[in-house]
């Protein structure tokens, strides 16, 4: 994974190709990029082909099209499968490991049970909290494995709408990964424009906490209102819960295996299930407060990795929500093998998500859109909003848009103060999580991970991450007149 610094130097070092004029490549990137995500919604929705296949094919379209050489063609695809999967897919194998063990041994029904407790009109709201809290040291893949269970379960339960309690969990996780340090889009972002990292975390949370709200409880129930389906997909698979299941406890909603001969207590289960977020949040704390080369420091990298985090927290589950409950080794060995079965398709969908995105890039679309934002002469705050957004749209990419458009926008940035600074990083980071589509593999994970059709994501996830995107510009253009 690349570090903030390897993120600053190279933003320093390279050529900015969006400095230079409009070549007629730009316009064939643009054009190229639009058919190319058209193919792949055609595919996926009138013809109903497999999301990998309209993936990959669109993929190679853009890249021919686009003018990569033929021989690099599909060596950029596999470049962004394997960059997505050699990360996020061992995530969230150890993910569903985790979520198999958590339903099996009873202890998401424990949490469930809590968050169940008084008015269920508030079960959105700690499904917000929650997230948030989650979100605040991890990736938003990381944070959707360790929730989608609980969700999940929460959802077969309640026998409410899934994207009653979906939504708000996205919505903290997306904010927290856009707005917040020490997510790698802000941090990247702070360094190339050598903004201060406490003045953007306390005005990230200022902006992040009514963005939460709005686009998660209160968007959570139109959203619910506009796709009213239940507990499904991959997610529904992890925790083993099927409502058409003859076994009474399923059918009550209870996703318990039956060979547990007890259940683990709630504060066990909160033990094992934050222990990554312990960890990650410790490698946050050093990332920020500790140089680089200090005693120590590769240590807490070391730990506070989220593979390593993950994989931790598995083994611990094998003890606390395995042995603990009465499973012996081979019952154990079982359960990790059928966890990861329901995420094949998931695995092969958002990898190809990732070889799309990286056809894009690759075929200048990025640069493109770069070009035209700033021929706009907007301010730095608006110009680094719109070039994050433009970027995020045609490549599909939180991070690359964030990085580049911070790179765009810092020659703009040098008068401006610390707390203006910090609210170009929170306009970029805005910028960098508007509209969801196809060419992005958190897309796909959502889609899959709740069992939507392409067009319910793009209602709801699509949708809700417009919002936290004007929102989050809105609440920072509204700081930065109240704080000049």
């Amino acid at each position: 994974m690349i570090t903030l610094a390897q993120l600053t130097t190279m933003a320093a070092a390279a050529p900015n190709p969006a400095a230079q004029p409009w070549a007629p490549h730009d316009t064939q990137a643009l054009i190229v990029a639009v058919i190319g995500i058209a193919i792949v919604v055609t595919l996926i929705v009138w013809l109903k082909a497999h999301a990998f296949l309209a993936l990959t094919i669109g993929a190679l379209f853009v890249g021919i099209a686009s003018g990569i050489p033929l021989d690099k063609v599909t060596a950029s695809f596999e470049t962004g499968v394997g960059g997505v999967l050699g990360y996020v897919g061992v995530l969230i194998g150890l993910g569903a490991m985790l979520g198999k063990l958590l339903a099996d041994s009873g202890g998401a029904d424990r949490v469930v049970d809590t968050l169940l407790r008084g008015r269920p009109a508030t079960l959105p709201w700690k499904m917000a909290l929650i997230a948030a809290i989650i979100g605040i040291p991890m990736f938003f893949e990381i944070g959707l494995v360790l929730l989608i269970p609980v969700v999940m379960l929460a959802v077969h339960r309640s026998k409410g709408p899934a994207m009653r309690l979906g939504i708000p969990a996205l919505a903290g996780l997306s904010v927290l990964h856009g707005f917040i340090p020490p997510h790698p889009g802000p941090l990247a972002a702070i360094g190339i424009l050598h903004a201060n990292v406490g003045i953007t975390l306390a005005l990230g949370l200022l902006v992040a906490i009514p963005v939460v709200i709005v686009a998660g409880p209160l968007f959570g129930m139109l959203a619910a209102r506009w796709v009213p389906v239940g507990a499904a997909g991959a997610g529904l698979a992890v925790i083993g819960a099927s409502a058409d299941s003859s076994d009474p406890k399923a059918a009550s909603g209870k996703a318990q295996d039956p060979d547990a001969k007890r259940t683990p207590s709630f504060a066990i289960t909160l033990v094992t299930l934050l222990s990554p977020l312990v960890l990650m949040l410790i490698k946050a704390a050093a990332d920020i407060w500790m140089p680089a080369g200090a005693p120590g420091r590769a240590f807490l990298d070391f730990i506070g990795d989220p593979v390593f985090a993950l994989l931790f927290a598995v083994l611990l589950a094998m003890v606390t929500f395995g042995l603990r409950v009465g499973f012996n080794a081979a019952t154990l060995s079982k359960k990790i093998g059928a966890s990861l079965l329901p995420i094949v398709s998931v695995l092969f969908i958002v990898g190809a998500g990732g070889g799309f995105k990286q056809v894009l890039v690759d075929g200048g679309t990025g640069t493109a859109i770069a070009k035209i934002a700033i021929a706009t002469g907007l301010t730095a705050i608006a110009l680094g909003w719109i070039v994050a957004a433009l970027i995020r749209l045609a490549t599909g990419s939180a991070t690359v848009a964030t990085v580049t458009a911070a790179g765009i926008v810092a020659p703009l940035s040098t008068h401006l103060s610390p707390v203006h600074l910090a609210l170009l990083v929170l306009a970029v980071g805005a910028g960098s999580l508007i509209f969801s589509h196809v060419n992005d593999a958190g897309f796909w994970l959502v889609k899959e991970y709740f069992g939507l059709t392409v067009g319910q994501t793009l209602k709801t996830w699509s949708v809700m991450e417009t919002i936290i995107s004007v929102m989050g510009l809105a609440l920072t253009l509204l700081l930065s007149t109240f704080l000049s």
